[in-house]
């Protein structure tokens, strides 16, 4: 995760996360990124039904009724044992995981644990009256996931109306005075929605937007080939970038990110010195430094449905057992596992250009999952890192 408003426009110095302590139990939620114990967020699949039927859910969920889901009570087991290892954040999400027949109850059991609970929805069923509950539970943030404007996003989640839908739950959220932000996953059939995104935000007063590189899992293993080029990805991140200072500038508020490719952090570096702002660019590389890069494994954990933990909440076909039969903690910090052991250093084991990549310490080696899909071999470079070789061999 890579904060442009935070990088690119100065919105955090590395002072800010510093005063903290850098511990993710002190850290104001915008500053989590830049943790130092990096206790895993967990993102929790705690339904794999689905009201819409997109086409690049990594879950491939579908309007059906699935079996094996965790019951209350493992539930908030599970929650109790994330709560003690001193995990930040619980990230309900699924399927849809407002159709949880015990959302609230897990919501506001996850926040009587110390955890802030946010949700990744579709936002389609968030009435006026469900926005009222999900404040009484002292929900924290609301990600809603939109693909483009309404013809686009509507042909991406398969149902006439669901951009309106989306919409009218962003606004009911927000009147509930529930923090709401948008998830956008780019690609060849949606990049070009990118300005009308950000001229949504204005629109609709919303405060943040995750703009996520696509990451091949679940149906999005089917857009491999319509993945945008290096060059199309570096000339998208310049437009997210020359947009973020754009509605920055007009209100300082606003928080743009980006998500799955810290080649992105290095470019912003870069850019930046190349504008002639040494200074600026020097903060940007203390915070990437704190940031560390990818941290599947690590500082991001996923759990699913039934229990399976995994990576994150793409490495699926990998589990590292089952909250049903171990606590998480204990699985989280199992390196017998071989991969779990590798995963917990990575950049030992990265081949090709990344291994004498100078970005390394702040890259962390990218995605994994994303090079086993296209490459076969899960330590070869990522696939998506867009960087030059002249820009990680001689970049300083």
């Amino acid at each position: 995760m890579i904060g442009i408003s935070k990088l690119y426009c100065g919105g955090v110095h590395a002072s800010d996360a510093l005063r903290y302590g850098r511990m993710s139990s002190k850290l104001p939620s915008h500053l989590l990124q830049f943790s130092k114990d990096k206790k895993p967020v967990i993102v929790w699949n705690m339904i794999r039904t689905c009201n819409l039927n997109c086409i690049h859910c990594y879950s491939q969920s579908k309007n059906v009724k699935y079996n094996d889901e965790l019951t209350l009570e493992e539930g908030k087991a599970f929650i109790d044992d994330a709560s003690a290892f001193g995990s930040p954040v619980m990230l309900f999400s699924g399927g849809e995981p407002l159709m949880h027949p015990h959302f609230l109850d897990l919501c506001f059991y996850a926040k009587s644990k110390g955890m802030r609970a946010v949700i990744s929805t579709n936002g389609t069923l968030i009435t006026k009256e469900l926005a009222a509950e999900l404040k009484k539970v002292g929900l924290s943030y609301v990600g809603i996931s939109l693909d483009g404007l309404e013809t686009v996003h509507d042909k991406f989640r398969g149902k006439k109306g669901a951009f309106r839908d989306a919409i009218s739950g962003i606004n009911s959220a927000r009147e509930a005075g529930i923090k709401v932000g948008l998830r956008f996953t780019i690609n060849k059939r949606n990049a070009q929605e990118i300005p009308g995104i950000f001229k949504l935000l204005e629109e609709e007063n919303i405060p943040r937007a995750c703009f996520y590189h696509l990451v091949y899992a679940g149906r999005g293993t089917k857009l491999i080939d319509e993945d945008l080029s290096l060059e199309e990805t570096r000339r998208t991140v310049d437009m997210i970038l020359e947009l973020t200072k754009e509605i920055y500038s007009k209100d300082n508020r606003k928080e743009i990110l980006t998500v799955d490719n810290h080649a992105d952090g290095p470019y912003i570096y870069l850019k930046l010195l190349r504008e002639g702002k040494k200074e600026e660019a020097e903060n940007v590389m203390s915070l990437l430094k704190m940031n560390g890069g990818n941290s599947s494994g690590v500082g991001i954990g996923c759990v699913s449905w039934d229990g399976e933990v995994y990576a994150d909440q793409f490495w699926r076909y990998y589990s590292f057992g089952n909250v049903k039969e171990r606590k998480f903690s204990d699985i989280w910090t199992d390196t017998s596992n071989p991969l779990m052991k590798q995963l917990k250093d990575k950049k030992a084991y990265v081949k090709g250009r990344c291994r004498n990549c100078k970005w390394l310490d702040v890259c962390n080696g990218n995605f994994r999952v994303r090079s086993e899909a296209k490459e076969g071999d899960l330590w070869l470079p990522d696939p998506a890192c867009y960087l030059t070789d002249e820009e990680i061999y001689d970049a300083r």
